[in-house]
C-alpha cells in the first residue's frame, strides 16, 4: 500500500499474504506467510505440523520388526527407503550379514522408487507451472514404474520388501520379472528424454523457471540442504557414494550450478537415466544365493544411527533395542532442512512465483511432520 502525507513522502506499508494450510497451489497441507512490498517477497515463514501423527512415539516399545513395517506408513512416495533404512539400523546393531542377492534386490527397489519419486515431482512441478498436458504425460510415464514396483513388492505403495536379514521371498526376481523390468526401464528412459527435449525447448516454460527461487551454494550449505536441492547449487554430494551397497556400481552424480527452479527440475530429469543405469548393472550381476539370513540373535543395543540417500536427500534413522523392542526412535527426513532452505529461496521472488520457489525442493510434509520442538526451562533452586 502507498499513502502520501503532507510532505508528499512515500510510505511503504508491509503487506502479509497467507496461504494454506489448504490452498489450491499446495500439494500437501502447510502454511506459508509471505511478507511483500510492491508484490515482491521480502520475508517468508513456512509452518508445518498439520500432518503430525506421532510415528516415533507409536514405535516406542514395539517389537523391532513390527516397528520397522510402521516406518513404511510415514510416506507413500518414499515408503521403501524408510523401511530399508530402519532395517539397516537393526542390522548394524545386531551385526547381521545380509546375503548379497538381497542387497542387490533392495538397491533395485530403492532406485525404482527414486525414479517414481522424481517423475511424481516433475508431474507436480508442471502442475504448479500450469502446464496440465506435461503433468498428465509424466503421470502416465510414472504408471510404468508403479507397475514394476507392484510386480516386485505386491503393492503400488508400501512394498514391504526389506526385512531384518534380507528381503521377503515374494520380492525375489525371476526371469519374467527381470525381463519386464528391463523393458519398462527402456520405455521410461525413452519417454523421459523425449519429455526433456520438449520441456527445455519451450521458451515460455524456461522463462517461468529460470532465475526463480535462487538458492546459492553458500546458503545451501549453511542451511543444510541435501539431495537434489543441494546438488542443484553445484555441490557434488550424493550419499550413495558413501554407502557400501553402491560400491559395485558406476553412476554419475548430477549437478547444476544455478540453484533455481530450472536447476532443480533438470537434476531430477537427468538423475532418472543414472538410476536406470544402476538397476541394469544390478540385474546383470545379480548374485545367486539365499534371500534372507535368519542366523542371528536378538540382543540389547545402544542407540544405532544410519543414513541413506533418499530421493529427496539425506535420510536419518536411529533407535536402540531393549528386549527386542524399539527405544528412542528418531527419524529425520531431508525435507526438514530443505523446506527451511526454500523459505530463504523464495525471498526476492514475485508473489506469483513464491509457491513455485517453495515446491522446487520437492517437499514431503508427511515425512517432515513428525518433529516436535521442546522448550527446556531449568528448574529453580529447590524445585523438584
Amino acid at each position: 500500500m502507498m499513502n502520501k502525507n503532507n510532505n508528499s513522502k512515500r510510505q511503504i506499508i508491509e503487506t502479509e499474504i497467507s496461504m494454506g494450510p489448504v490452498h489450491s497451489a499446495a500439494l500437501e497441507p502447510y502454511r506459508v506467510r509471505l511478507f511483500v512490498e510492491d508484490e515482491l517477497v521480502k520475508d517468508a515463514e513456512i509452518t508445518v505440523g498439520v500432518n503430525h501423527r506421532g510415528v516415533e512415539r507409536i514405535m516406542e516399545g514395539l517389537p523391532v520388526e513390527k516397528a520397522n513395517s510402521l516406518t513404511e506408513k510415514i510416506c507413500g512416495i518414499c515408503s521403501n527407503v524408510h523401511l530399508w533404512n530402519s532395517v539397516l539400523v537393526a542390522e548394524k546393531g545386531l551385526e547381521i550379514d545380509v546375503p548379497e542377492r538381497a542387497e542387490y534386490i533392495r538397491l533395485i527397489m530403492a532406485e525404482l522408487e527414486r525414479i517414481h519419486s522424481h517423475l511424481l515431482y516433475l508431474a507436480h512441478g508442471n502442475e504448479v507451472l500450469g502446464h496440465e498436458t506435461f503433468s498428465m504425460r509424466l503421470f502416465y510415464i510414472r504408471e510404468t514404474v508403479m507397475g514394476l514396483l507392484s510386480m516386485v513388492g505386491g503393492n503400488r505403495v508400501q512394498y514391504g520388501c526389506s526385512v531384518i536379514g534380507g528381503v521377503r521371498p515374494r520380492c525375489d526376481l525371476d526371469e519374467m520379472k527381470i525381463q519386464k523390468i528391463l523393458e519398462g526401464l527402456d520405455s521410461i528412459e525413452k519417454r523421459v528424454m523425449e519429455f526433456a527435449d520438449r520441456f527445455i525447448s519451450d521458451p515460455i516454460i524456461m522463462s517461468r523457471i529460470t532465475g526463480v527461487g535462487v538458492l546459492t551454494k553458500q546458503d545451501a550449505i549453511k542451511l543444510a540442504a541435501s539431495g537434489p536441492t543441494l546438488r542443484a547449487t553445484g555441490v557434488e554430494l550424493d550419499l550413495r557414494r558413501e554407502m557400501k551397497q553402491y560400491d559395485p556400481f558406476e553412476f554419475n552424480v548430477i549437478t547444476q550450478d544455478d540453484g533455481d527452479v530450472k536447476s532443480n527440475l533438470l537434476i531430477r530429469v537427468l538423475e532418472i537415466p543414472e538410476s536406470i543405469k544402476i538397476i541394469k548393472q544390478a540385474i546383470k550381476d545379480l548374485p545367486k544365493g539365499p534371500l534372507t539370513n535368519r542366523n542371528w540373535e536378538m540382543i540389547d543395543t545402544d542407540i544405532i544411527k544410519n543414513y541413506v540417500e533418499a530421493p529427496r536427500g539425506k535420510l536419518y534413522h536411529s533407535y536402540a533395542l531393549e528386549d527386542g523392542r524399539i527405544r528412542g526412535s528418531v527419524i529425520r527426513t531431508p525435507s526438514m532442512s530443505n523446506i527451511g532452505a526454500m523459505q530463504h529461496a523464495c525471498i526476492g521472488t514475485h508473489i506469483t512465483e513464491a509457491q513455485l520457489a517453495i515446491v522446487q525442493c520437492d517437499p514431503c510434509f508427511t515425512c517432515t511432520d513428525r518433529a516436535i520442538k521442546i522448550q527446556y526451562t531449568p528448574l529453580s533452586k529447590g524445585e523438584k
